[in-house]
This record gives structure tokens, C-alpha cells and sequence, in this order.
């Protein structure tokens, strides 16, 4: 059986005192393209943070590509994407490929000049997000999907084995958020990559999703799109803590 690729126990987490996650289990299978849904609040950016090493549990076990948390230094195998289209400094001086290059530097170091090897392998990141005609145009100029598209590429670079989305669709237009879905499917389908995609939009979920998990301080679902699409009004509103309503997306 294959390990997962995240193995989360018992984690519990709490701000100054504030229970924020308590008693939490699960895992990511490898090749999983899961969507981690729940009302604000509810605990999804700490569950990366988690994730990310950035935080540490209370209580519970984490393991990383089947590595204790404690002992896992291959970072370079987990890329982030954050919401990045609403908060991007238009004025940054920099091209599509110098912001992909970015992702290199653990490998290749600070300061240091890339090999003929190093640009070949941004530049098939970038290709592989649909951009290369935009290798050398600043990206200030580029929208918010295609920006979104070279933060991919920044993460593709240094091949990684899971790619963790915190919505990185905000401010995007329903067309680019189409192809940005697009883009998803082929890296999880040819690469294997497998995705964690944070978002409040349960109807892309039931529709794109191997996987759907439900937070809200606890787990409160964790299953198949079909499941949690027969789930009732009144299930949801459990999860939620408040009144939900099922919105269909008929685009």
C-alpha cells in the first residue's frame, strides 16, 4: 500500500488558549486531488501553517512523505501557492522568469548564476503552465490568472510531490479560473502531483475533487464528492455552524 503523503493524529492546536483544531485525523493519498473546504475561522490556514512547519501542534503526530515532521528537510518536494492575484505589487521589477527561477534557490543557493540545466528546467516550468511566450515579460503586467499560473510554475520547478492552494482563485475572472482548473487536472493526471486546494467554492469542488474534507475546528467530513454532494442542507449547517444553502453552478 502506498503511504500518503500527509499523515496528520491526533493534532490539536490552540492560540493563546484558544482551541483553533482539536483531535484532528487524516491523511492525503498520494495522487489525491482533495479539496479542504469550511467557514472562515474554522481553522483551514492554520491546518497549513500545519502542514507547512510553520506551526507546531499542541498534541498529535504529523508525518511528511512518510517522515516524522521533526525529521523532514525536503521542502523542496512541497510547493505553496498563496492568494496571490488581489495582493501583487503591480510595481514589482521582475520577469516571469526571474519570479520562476525564485523556486530554485534551495537547490542552487543564494547568489549563485544558474547552468544551461537550471534555465532549461524553468523554462519547462513555465511552459508546462502555458506562459512561456511570457518567459521575459514583467509580471506586473500579466493578470491575476496568469499570475497565478507562474506561482505554479515557481513551485513546479523544484518538482514537487505535493502542491498546496490556498484560494488561489480570489479576483480571478470565471474564464481564467476555468483554465487555472484545467491546469490543475493535467498536473494531478500527467505529474502525479497530488493537490490540496483550500476554497469556499463547494460547487467547483464536488465538480474537480477526488477527495473533500470538511473543516471546522474538528473534521466534520472527509470522503468522496458524491458523498458530500448528497449530503442535506441540514448536514452542512451542522458542519458550518450556520445556516447553509446548496448553490449549483450551471456556467
Amino acid at each position: 500500500m502506498t503511504e500518503p503523503v500527509v499523515s496528520m493524529k491526533n493534532i490539536t492546536y490552540a492560540y493563546e488558549q484558544k482551541k483553533v483544531l482539536s483531535h484532528i485525523n487524516f491523511e492525503i493519498p498520494r495522487g489525491a486531488f482533495m479539496g479542504l473546504i469550511g467557514p472562515n475561522g474554522g481553522g483551514k490556514t492554520t491546518l497549513i501553517k500545519l502542514i507547512l512547519g510553520l506551526l507546531k501542534p499542541d498534541e498529535g503526530t504529523i508525518q511528511l512523505l512518510d517522515q516524522p515532521m521533526d525529521k523532514f528537510n525536503n521542502w523542496n518536494k512541497i510547493g505553496f501557492v498563496s492568494q496571490k492575484a488581489n495582493s501583487f505589487n503591480k510595481g514589482f521589477p521582475a520577469t516571469v522568469f526571474e519570479v520562476v527561477s525564485m523556486g530554485l534557490t534551495a537547490k542552487v543557493g543564494y547568489l549563485k548564476f544558474f547552468k544551461k540545466k537550471h534555465k532549461e528546467k524553468i523554462l519547462q516550468a513555465i511552459d508546462q503552465v502555458g506562459m512561456l511566450d511570457y518567459a521575459y515579460e514583467n509580471i506586473g503586467n500579466l493578470s491575476g490568472g496568469q499570475q497565478q499560473r507562474i506561482f505554479i510554475a515557481r513551485s513546479l520547478v523544484s518538482d514537487p510531490e505535493l502542491l498546496i492552494l490556498d484560494e488561489p482563485t480570489v479576483g480571478v475572472d470565471y474564464e481564467n479560473v476555468k483554465r487555472f482548473y484545467e491546469l490543475l487536472h493535467r498536473l494531478n493526471d500527467q505529474r502525479n502531483i497530488t493537490l490540496l486546494l483550500v476554497t469556499h467554492d463547494t460547487g467547483i469542488m464536488t465538480e474537480h475533487a477526488t477527495d473533500i474534507v470538511c473543516l471546522n475546528k474538528t473534521l466534520h467530513f472527509h470522503g468522496k464528492p458524491e458523498e458530500y454532494s448528497s449530503l442535506s442542507e441540514k448536514d452542512l449547517s451542522g458542519f458550518y455552524g450556520h445556516p447553509v444553502n446548496i448553490v449549483t453552478h450551471n456556467h
